[in-house]
């Protein structure tokens, strides 16, 4: 099983005024915007129960590092990349260049009896 599924909008458009695009049109329970300088780290190996993220890359570069059990992955994106992390995947990110991301969570991070689906690796 691959620990990280790479994605693409789902509409681009481009004309000689710029560029739209449909991100996704898929129901999201919560949505982040994220800007992280270079050189930072976000996530320590972080992982969640019940909730995938799907990542959107606006400007910059990251590296991810994810593992599950054994298996340990490793990738970069940048501008204009898309991907989704399936839960209980252990993820980490290295900010390679001042970076803005939008965040999409299939379920909430914040429950209801007010603990977090965010399990950190201690």
């Amino acid at each position: 099983m691959k620990l990280l599924e790479i994605l693409a909008p789902d509409f681009v458009f481009e004309d000689e005024r710029g560029c739209l695009s449909q991100i996704t049109h898929e129901p999201f329970a919560q949505v982040n915007s994220v800007f992280t300088k270079k050189g930072a780290v976000r996530g320590n190996y972080h992982y969640h129960k019940t909730t995938k993220e799907a990542f959107f890359v606006f400007s910059g570069e990251i590296k991810v590092s994810l593992y599950l059990n054994e298996q340990k992955e490793e990738y970069f994106f940048k501008t204009g990349d898309m991907f989704l992390i399936h839960e209980n995947v252990r993820h980490r990110f290295e900010f390679l260049e001042d970076t803005r991301l939008v965040v999409f969570y299939t379920s909430r991070v914040e429950l209801e009896d007010g603990t977090k689906d965010i399990i950190n690796d201690e």
